[in-house]
Formats: C-alpha cells, sequence, structure tokens
C-alpha cells in the first residue's frame, strides 16, 4: 500500500509537532489525508516553523511536557492513535552540555512516559522512536554504522539517544513483542531544510549570519556528517510505519541515511551553501575544549534500502540548494506553507 494512501484516514499521534522535523511531518501527513494529533511543549524557536506555517490551524494540536505523565496519558487516550510517531526530545547536542538533567529527563523518561501510555491505548498498531545516528559507541571510524553496531554516547545528548534505544528495546521484549502493537526506532542523520532555526546547527547558523551581513563562525570545518534533507529522513519513517502494520516482525532499529558518498564534511556543505545563497563569509571559531564533537559519523542504510525499499531522493547539492532557496524565498513574502507544500510536490515528483 503506498504512503499517498496508507495514511489517508489513519489517526497518527504525533509528538514533538511544533519543532523543525515534527513541523514537516505534520505538513505532510495532513496532506496525505491523516487526522493528526499533536503533543509537543511550545515552538521551540522564534521564528519557528510552527507558527509561520500555520500547523495549528491544520492538527489537533496540544501543548504539553511528555514528562507529564498524567497529561501525555489524557491527551493520547482523547486522541486514541492508530500510529504513534514520537519525535519530542532535546535535540541539540550542545544544549545538553547546559542542561543535562533536562536532556535525559525529557529524552529518556519523557520516552517511558509515551510507552507507558502506548501500552494501554486500545487501537495502536504501530509506534516510531525517533532517535539519532549518534546513538553508536563512536570510534571515529572510516566505515558506517550499523544497526547492530555498539551503542554510546560520550555528552549527553548522545548517551540519552543511546538510552532511549536501550528504553524501547526493553519495552519491546517486556511488554509489546507478540501484540497487536509494533515498535520500532529510528536513526536519521544529520537533517536539513528549511524552516529550522534551531541554534548551533550549521545551516541555520548561517542564513542568520549571512542574513544579518556577518561571517558564520565555523568550528569544525572537517567534521564528516551524514547530511540529508529533512523529507528523505521523514520519508523513511512514513516507509517503516506502514511496513510494521503489515508485518509486525520488522520491529527493532532503523538507519534513514544518505549514500555513503554523499557523506561529506562541514567545509563541503557550507561551500554548497555559499555557492546556492550567492555569497556569505566563513571565519574560524573557537571550539569548546569542554565538548566533544564527533569528527567522523557515518550510518549505513542497507537495511532500510533492501526491506522498505528506502532511497534517498535529493542528494547533498539538491538538498542543500533547496533548504537555502526555501529562507530566500521566505525573505521575499512567500507564505511558509506554500513552500513547504511546494519541496513536499517536488520530492514525490522526484521517485
Amino acid at each position: 500500500m503506498p504512503l499517498d494512501t496508507f495514511f489517508r484516514g489513519k489517526r497518527v499521534l504525533l509528538t514533538g509537532h511544533t519543532g523543525f522535523k515534527g513541523a514537516w511531518l505534520a505538513i505532510w501527513l495532513h496532506r496525505l489525508g491523516a487526522k493528526v494529533g499533536g503533543i509537543s511543549l511550545p515552538p521551540p524557536t522564534e521564528p519557528s516553523i510552527f507558527e509561520r506555517a500555520g500547523i495549528g490551524g491544520l492538527i489537533d494540536s496540544h501543548i504539553c511536557d511528555i514528562r507529564d505523565a498524567p497529561a501525555l496519558d489524557r491527551i493520547a487516550r482523547g486522541f486514541d492513535p492508530e500510529v504513534v510517531l514520537h519525535l519530542a526530545a532535546q535535540p541539540l547536542v550542545r544544549s545538553s552540555y547546559e542542561a543535562p538533567v533536562e536532556t535525559f529527563g525529557t529524552n529518556v523518561m519523557g520516552t517511558v512516559n509515551v510507552l507507558e501510555t502506548l501500552r494501554t491505548l486500545p487501537n495502536a498498531r504501530v509506534a516510531i522512536v525517533v532517535t539519532s545516528d549518534k546513538v553508536y559507541r563512536n570510534a571515529e571510524w572510516v566505515y558506517p554504522y550499523r544497526e547492530d553496531d555498539p551503542l554510546g554516547g560520550r555528552d549527553p545528548y548522545s548517551a540519552s539517544k543511546a538510552a532511549v534505544e536501550i528504553v524501547t528495546s526493553a519495552y519491546w521484549h517486556s511488554f509489546f513483542q507478540g501484540s497487536r502493537t509494533a515498535v520500532a526506532t529510528a536513526r536519521a542523520g544529520n537533517v536539513i531544510g528549511g524552516g529550522d532555526w534551531s541554534k548551533d546547527r550549521l545551516l541555520p547558523d548561517a542564513i542568520r549570519a549571512w542574513q544579518a551581513g556577518l561571517p558564520l563562525g565555523v568550528r569544525h570545518p572537517g567534521a564528516h556528517r551524514p547530511w540529508q534533507h529533512v523529507l528523505d529522513a521523514l520519508h523513511g519513517y512514513m516507509l517503516l510505519a506502514e511496513a510494521l502494520w503489515r508485518d509486525p516482525a520488522l520491529a527493532g532499529p532503523w538507519n534513514f541515511g544518505p549514500a555513503t558518498h554523499e557523506m561529506a564534511t562541514v567545509g563541503d556543505v557550507l561551500e554548497l551553501a555559499r555557492k546556492a545563497y550567492g555569497g556569505g563569509e566563513i571565519a574560524a571559531a573557537k571550539a569548546s575544549p569542554l565538548m566533544h564533537e564527533a569528527g567522523k559519523l557515518m550510518v549505513e542504510s542497507a537495511k532500510a534500502r533492501e526491506r522498505l525499499g528506502f532511497a534517498p531522493r535529493w542528494g547533498l547539492e539538491e538538498s542543500v540548494r533547496r533548504t537555502m532557496t526555501w529562507y530566500q524565498r521566505l525573505a521575499r513574502g512567500e507564505a511558509a506553507l506554500a513552500l513547504c507544500h511546494a519541496d513536499i510536490a517536488a520530492f514525490g515528483a522526484a521517485r
């Protein structure tokens, strides 16, 4: 069953719908005809894609901290979802150094609360817990990580997401295996796309600096990351949801990253961004010796490619170009929601 018919009419509970990825996913699911319920904190940035695109008017939106178990349970039960997509998180590595307790509380115990509620939802058939490519014990290898490689994390964010993987696996084996609810985790790479205004993310930082006529400070231009457009990652999540609905035996961890030849350094991405933007200065910035940042990080998506038919549709250059163009068109007065719909339509046509 293709995605354009699978989600039509289904009740999908989406946590984190006010964030960057969650907002894009809410728009796409609404476009596909799903009945979407959202649970999230208020938008984490100003401006935000949630506000700019008017997502609160598209879905059944609830502002709620997932650490508040009774409130989370009450909203979820009232919505009665068939599919649960859990994206709510503290998503930033550098912020996790500043607020480790909040990071672990939101990412780990927030996920425990979601899974506890999931146990008692009568019609939930599929649940996907979104973690990160940073869940692996990073040995700075030159080859990409597979789903069965060891978990780890030297910073609070990475460690919290690795812990989420362990928690989800424990719940699957203890409570969901053999039940009518299939549970999986999804590990995506560094996502880019229009509408992200988070701090300490490469392209949002570039847009802020260059629109203000300032140079962009760069800490680690040689760091390798698995860059991908947000729509490629979300497409992977939706393919997985549809597959789990058909075959609960597919439960477990899944990588969704770019093709290995598309792995690139921070410097490579910035050169593509400058080309797409039409200029922009770059300056060296001092890295904090107290904050560890990986030099090499790549993920292997062969499992998703072979079993789900997942394949990135937009390469790195196209992804960067579309990201920078989105911000430029917004600055010229075009509507955020229309820009998102245009990218989603173009993504669908690229199959």
